[in-house]
């Protein structure tokens, strides 16, 4: 028995994705900074924003329309749009052409639930030194700045701030300032931008919350072992992987509709995620165990080539969901494309 590849989009399993690689962007900043510590969580959260903005951030000001709009205007708009479609809790607020603020209150999507308590002022800081305060180098301004007025961490409510254009150019370390005694303006919604239902339906609306919270992992799972080697880093997101997936698993599960016991159970959900996250996964039946392959690993295509760690770090998510399913259950990898074989193969008993 092979289970069929399907085309229709499969809004439980994208909702299931989403969750896992969230609560796992969570989880693994988490357990750097009680394992690693603070300094090299900080680092990594750097590495990773900073990434993903020289990445993101000129392009996405294409995607939603924001080019022709003052710089100051044109950033924290698109911050409000692309955290929004992300399904972030997040608020504009314009001020004028040089001063417009964004804001995210609480609860934050990136230290949800009680994981806030665990995350250092730095550790949160290093997410704006990367994006926030780099948007003016991206775009050619060297007067634009951003001034952080709190950040839900210290016990404000919510993470807000404003982008300034100044009148004379800014030097590194004047990119990004705190001021804690300014306050954000009132968030009308109205004022807020809106993006077209024709050209942003429903369908690709659900699609980007899951690419939203895959990115992440795109982006953190290398820069940890950039930070603390292969082989420590590899182990660490390994770590937190299978933590992650042991404490997230049932809310997958019921998600997904409810796993079946066994095997094939477990195959049949782990095959609808694999595919839920864009991979070409397949399972077939064989002598009563459960063979998933696939070919394709659209996680990490877009970083190419990685150390072997960096798929023993993401398989343990797989390892610690069969862990919560049935401690019993036995996953093996018998095949891996990132060491010549023609594809990735799991064989589950």
């Amino acid at each position: 028995m092979t289970t069929n590849q399907t085309t229709e989009p499969d809004g439980p399993a994208y909702q299931a994705v989403e969750l896992i690689y969230h609560s796992y962007m969570t989880g693994l900043v988490l357990l750097l900074v009680s394992r690693a510590g603070a300094d090299a969580a900080e680092e990594v959260v750097f590495r990773t924003f900073r990434r993903q903005q020289e990445t993101r951030f000129l392009p996405g000001l294409e995607k939603f329309a924001l080019t022709g709009l003052p710089h100051a205007v044109a950033c924290a708009q698109y911050h409000y749009l692309s955290n929004w479609v992300g399904g972030v809790k997040v608020e504009y607020i314009p001020e004028s052409d040089t001063k417009s603020w964004v804001r995210y209150p609480p609860p934050r999507w990136m230290w949800w639930g009680t994981a806030i308590c665990g995350i250092p002022s730095k550790v949160s800081a290093a997410m704006m030194r990367a994006w926030h305060a780099n948007n003016g180098v991206l775009l050619g301004n060297p007067r634009l700045g951003f001034v952080c007025t709190g950040q839900t961490v210290d016990g404000k409510p919510g993470l807000e701030g404003y982008y300034c254009e100044y009148d004379h150019d800014l030097a590194p370390d004047e990119r990004l300032r705190f001021a804690y005694d300014e306050i954000c303006p009132p968030f009308d919604a109205a004022l807020a931008p809106k993006l077209p239902e024709q050209t942003w339906p429903a369908a690709r609306l659900q699609k980007v919350l899951r690419n939203y919270a895959m990115e992440y992992i795109t982006s953190i799972v290398p820069e940890v072992m950039g930070v603390l080697g292969p082989a420590e880093g590899g182990f660490r997101a390994g770590e937190a992987a299978r933590l992650v997936a042991m404490q997230t698993w049932d809310e997958m599960a019921a998600l997904l509709g409810g796993v079946e016991p066994g095997a094939v159970g477990f195959a049949t959900a782990m095959t609808r995620l694999l595919r839920g996250q864009g991979d070409d996964a397949e399972m077939s039946v064989q002598n009563g165990k459960a063979v998933i392959r696939q070919t394709t690993w659209r996680l990490m295509e877009a970083r190419g080539p990685q150390p072997p760690e960096a798929f023993d770090a993401w398989n343990e998510l797989w390892v610690g969901a069969a862990l919560c399913q049935d401690r019993f259950l036995k996953i093996e990898v018998t095949k891996r494309r990132d060491r010549g074989d023609d594809c990735w193969e799991w064989v589950i008993s």
